[in-house]
């Protein structure tokens, strides 16, 4: 069985290291690949420079506080491509603003999450994500 590819979009270390350790440690067998800013995520999803080799996620996780461009910037970039608009895209922000959360849905996130500051509560978080996302929902075939 090939393992479902998602990409996390995250500039803080620590969420990305209980991340990967929420997936590794899951039921579903997961491709994690990161990023830490929201130019390198656009680069990666058009597969420019660095990333020309990369497989297209199945599933994004964005942080909207990011360098370069924000999430914000990312989500709408995804949800005006033709060719990635099918990506569902998570919000997973510690942001719990109203403008937020309504911006984000208003470019078509398919969730927002408001991450939890504690690392259990964050594992837990995760766990919940794959749970649903990997486990339940039948995310679109891979294009690439």
């Amino acid at each position: 069985m090939e393992p479902i590819h998602i990409l996390l979009v995250e500039d803080n270390e620590g969420d990305i290291f209980l991340t990967k350790e929420a997936f590794e440690n899951g039921k579903v067998y997961t491709e994690l690949s990161v990023v830490k800013d929201g130019k390198a995520a656009i680069d990666f999803l058009r597969k420019k420079g660095e990333f020309s080799n990369v497989k297209e996620p199945e599933l994004l996780l964005l942080d909207l506080n990011l360098p370069k461009k924000n999430g914000f910037e990312v989500l709408e970039f995804i949800k005006q491509d033709t060719k990635l608009k099918h990506i569902p895209v998570i919000i997973l922000s510690t942001s719990s603003a109203e403008r937020d959360i309504n911006k984000c849905y208003e470019n078509h996130a398919n969730c927002y999450i408001i991450k939890p500051v504690d690392i259990e509560s964050l594992i837990t978080v995760i766990s919940k994500i794959e749970n649903f996302w990997l486990s339940i929902v039948k995310l679109p075939t891979n294009k690439t």
